[in-house]
C-alpha cells in the first residue's frame, strides 16, 4: 500500500489501483454525512479534483493521485457514508483506477514514511 500527501492511500490490485483515505484523514474530517464520487469511466490527470467528501465539519476535495480511467466507484458510499469513519482503510474505498503508467507508485510514500508524515 502506498500514501499521498493529500492522506489517500493507493492499493495495487492486479493492474488496478484502489484509492481510499487514511484513517488520520477521516479522523481529521470528523462525521461524513455525504460522498460525491466520480463516474466509472471517467479520464482524470494527476491532480484534478474528482470526489467530494462532506462532513459536519468541512468539505473536502479527493484529487486523482496520478493519470488514468476511473473503472469503478464504490456506490455503497452513497448511501452509507458513515462508512469513511467506520472503515476508511477498507470497506469505504472510493474507486478504482486504471493507471497510464503502474511504475508511478513508486513516487509515493509506504506506510512507515506515512506514519511519519502524519506525526
Amino acid at each position: 500500500m502506498k500514501f499521498t500527501q493529500d492522506h489517500e492511500w493507493l492499493k495495487p490490485e492486479g493492474d488496478l489501483v484502489i484509492v481510499g483515505i487514511t484513517k488520520h484523514a477521516s479522523e481529521q474530517l470528523g462525521d461524513v454525512v455525504f460522498v460525491e464520487l466520480p463516474e466509472a469511466g471517467t479520464e482524470v490527470s494527476k491532480g484534478d479534483e474528482i470526489c467530494v467528501i462532506e462532513s459536519v465539519k468541512a468539505a473536502s476535495d479527493i484529487v486523482a493521485p496520478l493519470d488514468g480511467e476511473i473503472v469503478a466507484v464504490n456506490e455503497d458510499l452513497a448511501d452509507n457514508p458513515g462508512l469513511v469513519n467506520e472503515d476508511p482503510m477498507g470497506k469505504a474505498w472510493f474507486f478504482k483506477m486504471k493507471l497510464a503508467d503502474m511504475s508511478a507508485l513508486d513516487g509515493f510514500m509506504d506506510e512507515a514514511a506515512y506514519t511519519k508524515f502524519i506525526g
